[in-house]
């Protein structure tokens, strides 16, 4: 069933059932309602907009009898077959093409552009450097280990061994080669959580148990489960910080159940309020795999990462990727030492912390009355709870104006969550001003 982002004005001139049949039938030219799309009941859209349910029956009549919408005796009210164009395929909606939107991604960084040189700098020498004559060490550049292990104890208080480091492809890629090598079971996933452990879960061959994301979880929530999948350090989407006792609960938790916590650490030194928040492997190595990433602070493409995997899964983990060679890209771990040796990367952590400020209060700005923060912003997003109609009305609103504003309930699967996440990295300042104004008017 296809919810609508309809919002009526009693003050206005047109009588309520005449502002609905027109809105439901802009949405449907429009392409945002596609042929075949099921429509709420009439009870259910009056509840939902707070109408007697003669409005909604009213519209629904005159949309039926101009040929936009069809009913089905027993099934419900659909867009007609012939009142717009056909989906793509009967799972998803031919709406404007998302190569003509720009997508408040809660994952693409903003970059410095003084930073260019250094990366140019990077490629360069990695089209100097001879490339190994076969597949490398499957733990990845020797080199590069040292440096992230460096660097995991700079930044992230988690004191590990070279040796101890694996390069990884990214975060997924990490925890690929971690479910490869755990024994059978199912895997829980922070919810709403992220969509792509999710998938990589499942791709796995693995079932998904869902974690509430706001609850402490412990020895009687972990049962049964070869993992738990938690984003402490800035839960994603919801961005709040797990606290002290739930860290600890969470690994005793784990020790009893026999379960290894997939820790993913993935924008930790982006804070803006407060120091980062230390690791939570910093707590318990031996249950916990930590997965890090260059993906919030080098631009994506690089596809590089890192993992730390418990001392009892190190071997598994390893010799695995020799065997399956799945390694990461040399030139990849290559540029990246060079970004790390030359501080390109502190150097755009630093630049980003100070723009995500005040990007996040610019956001605020136009979001702290109609909406309630989930968390205190920290990273390149924010996360806003209100009802589900207002939240679809700021989506269509924002797509209107040439951007793509993902839900909060698109975060979630039995959870009951609604709300928008804005993602104010990727953008220009000038994109997030029209960004904000759209869904201002949304929301007005």
């Amino acid at each position: 069933m296809t919810a609508l982002p309809v919002r009526l004005d009693r003050g206005a001139a047109d009588p309520l059932g005449v502002q609905l049949s027109t809105q439901v039938r802009d949405l449907v030219a429009c392409g945002t309602l596609r042929r075949g799309d099921r429509l709420p009941s009439t009870r259910a859209l009056a509840t939902d907009l707070g109408v007697a349910r003669s409005v909604t029956e009213q519209a629904y009549d005159q949309l039926v009898a101009e040929g936009w919408l069809t009913t089905r005796r027993g099934s419900g009210t659909f867009v007609a077959s012939d009142a717009a164009p056909r989906a793509v395929d009967g799972s998803r909606r031919a709406e404007t093409p998302a190569v003509n939107l720009v997508r408040l991604s809660t994952g693409e960084p903003w970059i410095d552009p003084r930073h260019r040189a250094g990366w140019r700098r990077a490629w360069r020498e990695v089209s100097a450097a001879t490339p190994p004559r076969g597949y490398g060490d499957p733990r990845g550049l020797p080199e590069l280990r040292v440096a992230l292990a460096d660097r995991l104890a700079r930044t992230r208080g988690l004191v590990v061994d070279p040796d101890e480091v694996v390069v990884t492809a990214g975060t997924t890629a990490g925890m690929r080669d971690l479910l490869a090598v755990l024994p059978p079971g199912s895997v829980g996933v922070e919810d709403p959580g992220y969509r792509a452990a999710v998938a990589t879960v499942l791709d796995a061959g693995r079932a998904v148990v869902d974690l509430p994301a706001e609850r402490r979880h412990d020895g009687a929530t972990l049962r049964g489960l070869a993992a738990a999948y938690v984003t402490p350090a800035h839960q994603h989407p919801l961005g709040r910080v797990m606290p002290a006792g739930d860290r600890l609960a969470l690994l005793d938790g784990a020790r009893a159940a026999g379960a290894v916590v997939l820790e993913d650490d993935y924008d930790s030194e982006l804070r803006y309020d407060v120091a980062p928040v230390p690791a939570l492997a910093t707590l318990g190595r031996d249950d916990v795999a930590y997965l890090g990433t260059a993906s919030k602070s080098a631009p994506p493409g690089l596809r590089i990462g890192w993992m730390v995997p418990p001392p009892r899964l190190l071997d598994a983990v390893v010799g695995r990727r020799a065997v399956v060679h799945d390694d990461a890209s040399w030139p990849a771990q290559r540029a990246l030492l060079t970004l790390l040796r030359d501080g390109w990367l502190d150097a755009a952590v630093r630049t980003a912390r100070r723009v995500y400020a005040e990007r996040a209060a610019r956001v605020a700005a136009t979001m702290a009355a109609p909406a309630t923060p989930a968390a205190t912003s920290a990273g390149m997003y924010s996360t806003w709870l209100m009802p589900q109609p207002a939240a679809l009305r700021a989506q269509e609103s924002a797509r209107r104006a040439g951007f793509d504003l993902p839900l909060l309930s698109d975060y979630c699967r039995s959870a009951r969550e609604t709300g928008v996440v804005i993602g104010f990295g990727g953008l220009t300042d000038a994109e997030l001003d029209r960004a904000l104004a759209a869904i201002g008017r949304g929301l007005g």
